[in-house]
């Protein structure tokens, strides 16, 4: 007699097997259904960790290149090779890949290896290489299909990964390009535009709307173009892209300035499209079991991550939200948790972004022009990483804290940090928020001297009184 899983999550990205672990750790008999070799998804295998891998190694070379013989330390001109740092990209991801393989074991979590297709609520059909099906029974559905790349509206891209690449393609190159055009001024593009930058890329970006890191707090998304100005990056901002193709020595990308401009052409040996991602939903048998899709093409949920079907629910990139690796994960846990009878829950107010270039950017709740929008009273408090001892002596001087807080309660509803080590010291503003905490409750909290958290600390005293250092 086949076995009736209680779940069974198609996809195991970072929502799916983190959903399918925490299924199983409350008592749920759970299968997975992978189309990939390999667990992890885009994320693990191709996206975020491999992406890491490299923009540490060449930060690693653009420190020694810069800023070590400031620090007293001589080890001449740095030279790098790029197939031992690919090869560190590509031992990161199998190390990462093995711990899956590892924690499904681990919970008894089985695993069956094909594409999923829902024939109908409590039946996923898992189809092989081999062309062979399987039907497997369960009593809920998660569909954890994650995204795919986008392309751009109305443009004919064609993909080589060669010279026309994704972000995919963008993480393999055989060798540094001398000249890179990146489409798409958002978090992939300019992260792997700062990876080639550093290795000695010129990089133009091309980007349609007139700023930067679209939905970021403004003073941050136009600091941070300076920045990357001064470290060798080209902009064309207000452009909207007619096309992408091959030319006589590389790719060319042709657009079209909003305020009516004539159309540019710039080439250049390796043309990146990142801009941005889409819903996967194909081959799911989404429409013939039923499940309703919004506009987007996104599957639509309810406040429990619940479809119009019963027993069948979505989580991750596939539903409404940011595409975020740890946003995906916490509708995995709430998604199970709701299953087994529990109060599964997801805070989407308090959600933080990180954007991993250098410096770094990371954000938390609110901005600025959202606030203004909403026509909310807040107090705005900043404190520059260049007033901070330990900054200084790191010689990491660059950005700053902003913390906002509304006006009348001085709770915190957002906060913003461009600096080293951003995507770390925003945890504590997201602690602080998740239990409504005001400027004055975190500008009063113990900061270690000397420590660059210290910013923090003074970006809240700014916010609600004034700060001590500037």
């Amino acid at each position: 007699m086949p076995t009736t899983y209680d779940v069974v999550v198609i996809g195991t990205g970072p929502g799916g097997y983190v959903c399918a672990i925490k299924a199983a750790q409350l008592g749920l008999k759970t299968a997975v259904v992978e189309k990939r070799p390999n667990h992890g998804g885009t994320c693990v295998n191709v996206g975020c960790i491999p992406s890491k891998a490299l923009l540490h190694a060449t930060e690693m070379f653009a420190e020694a290149g810069h800023s070590f013989a400031d620090l007293g330390i001589d080890v001449g001109k740095p030279k790098f090779d790029l197939k031992k740092m690919l090869a560190h990209k590509d031992r990161t991801v199998e190390q990462n890949v093995k711990g899956l393989d590892f924690l499904m074991k681990k919970n008894k979590i089985d695993v069956f290896r094909g594409t999923g297709r829902i024939a109908t609520a409590g039946k996923v059909v898992v189809s092989g290489e081999d062309g062979k099906e399987e039907m497997v029974e369960t009593k809920n559905i998660v569909i954890a299909t994650g995204s795919d790349v986008a392309g751009i509206p109305g443009v004919d891209v064609k993909f080589d990964e060669k010279v026309i690449v994704s972000s995919t393609g963008a993480l393999e190159l055989a060798k540094v390009p001398e000249t890179m055009v990146v489409v798409g001024g958002g978090i992939i593009g300019l992260e792997l535009g700062s990876v080639w930058a550093r290795l000695g890329a010129k990089v133009t970006v091309v980007e349609y709307l007139d700023t930067i890191l679209a939905g970021m707090d403004g003073e941050v998304a136009k600091q941070f173009q300076r920045m990357l100005t001064k470290q060798g990056f080209t902009f064309h901002l207000g452009a909207k892209v007619t096309d992408v193709s091959k030319a006589r020595k590389g790719a060319k990308v042709t657009f079209e300035p909003t305020n009516g401009d004539a159309s540019q052409t710039v080439e250049a040996d390796v043309v990146l499209v990142a801009t941005g991602r889409r819903p996967f939903t194909d081959g799911l048998g989404l429409k013939e079991a039923g499940v309703e899709m919004d506009d987007r093409g996104r599957v639509k949920t309810d406040e429990h991550l619940r479809t119009n079907v019963e027993g069948i629910y979505a989580i991750g990139d596939v539903i409404a939200g940011p595409m975020l690796a740890h946003k995906a994960e916490d509708e995995g846990v709430a998604v199970a948790e709701i299953i087994a009878g529990q109060a599964g829950h997801v805070n989407y107010y308090v959600i933080p972004g990180v954007v991993y270039t250098t410096p770094e950017i990371a954000s938390v709740g609110k901005t600025e022009e959202e606030l203004k929008k909403a026509g909310v009273e807040y107090n705005a408090g900043k404190f520059p990483f260049s007033a901070n001892g330990r900054a200084r002596s790191m010689l990491q001087t660059d950005g700053f804290v902003k913390i906002l807080a509304d006006k009348k309660t001085d709770r915190v509803l957002g906060a913003h940090i461009v600096g080293f080590g951003a995507g770390e010291m925003i945890h504590e503003a997201a602690v602080l928020m998740e239990f409504g905490g005001s400027s004055e409750d975190l500008a009063r909290t113990c900061h270690a001297h000397p420590t660059l958290s210290e910013a923090v600390k003074e970006a809240a005293l700014a916010t609600f009184a004034k700060p001590i250092h500037s």
